[in-house]
């Protein structure tokens, strides 16, 4: 194939479709499946159970679908599902699941992700996040979508990121961050809203409004989460443009095993 760079080294198990793209040097296993017009960079690397779909741009010598850095990991055929139209810049790591776990990574569509990132096993990663330059996720991370994680920054393996949230640079997650906030730092902080987020993405006047009040309810009012879930019910009258908003951000505190970030 012509779009196959002479010095590349493909499985010929490899299913890869004819309008791939592999640059020189690239080393592709028989496990792995990639999508139409996908390109795949220098010096890649892309092994075990790896399914790439399409649209999507891998820049050179990223590493994906790697064994899990899991001293448990005993060579079980766990997974790597990567969807479309992702940039994924240069020596960004992401490794296969693990058996204890869901056995796949994935990462979902349209994410915008920075050299020097890492996904560790078991992470799910959604659709239209960004990752700046070496953000690192531990292992079974949750990034929920339209998520923010700035540079340099950690996050502590099962800690959840939720949609429209945005982490600032350096900082140190390992508690769960609630949709829609604004943190940063270490310790960890709660800054505000994320209001130019939702902004951007359409969200009306009276999302937003609803949005607010639900967050002055968890960090302003001095209520315990318990009463605050509650309160954030009563919300639903007042403001059902914001219903859907509400019962997503009420529902992840609900959730949280580790604590979410104050």
């Amino acid at each position: 194939m012509s779009n196959i760079h002479s010095t590349a080294i493909v499985d010929p198990a490899a299913q890869l479709d004819s309008t791939v793209t592999v640059g020189p040097y690239a080393v592709i296993g028989p496990h792995v499946r990639i999508g139409a017009r996908t390109s795949i960079g220098p010096h890649c690397v892309i092994e075990g159970h790896t399914g790439i779909g399409e649209d999507n741009r891998i820049f050179q010598f990223a590493s994906l679908g790697g064994v899990p850095q899991d001293k448990k990991y005993a060579g079980e055929p766990t997974r790597l599902e990567i969807g479309n139209r992702n940039t994924i810049r240069e020596f960004c790591t992401f490794n296969l699941g693990t058996a204890q776990d869901r056995g796949v990574t994935t990462i979902g569509d349209d994410n915008w992700i920075m050299a020097y990132v890492h996904i560790a096993h078991d992470c799910v990663v959604g659709n239209q996040t960004i990752l700046a330059n070496n953000a690192t996720l531990a292992g079974h991370v949750q990034l929920g979508d339209w998520a923010i994680v700035g540079g340099l920054t950690g996050v502590h393996q099962f800690s959840r990121i939720g949609a429209h949230a945005m982490a600032g640079f350096a900082s140190h997650i390992s508690q769960d961050v609630p949709p829609f906030m604004m943190v940063d730092g270490n310790p960890l902080a709660v800054r505000g809203l994320n209001v130019e987020g939702l902004r951007r993405r359409g969200f009306s006047a009276e999302r937003i409004a609803g949005i607010k009040q639900a967050y002055r309810v968890l960090y302003r009012q001095g209520l315990t989460l318990e009463a605050s879930i509650g309160a954030m019910t009563a919300l639903i009258e007042e403001h059902r443009a914001a219903e859907s908003d509400i019962v997503q951000l009420r529902d992840f505190v609900a959730a949280s095993q580790r604590g979410i970030a104050r």
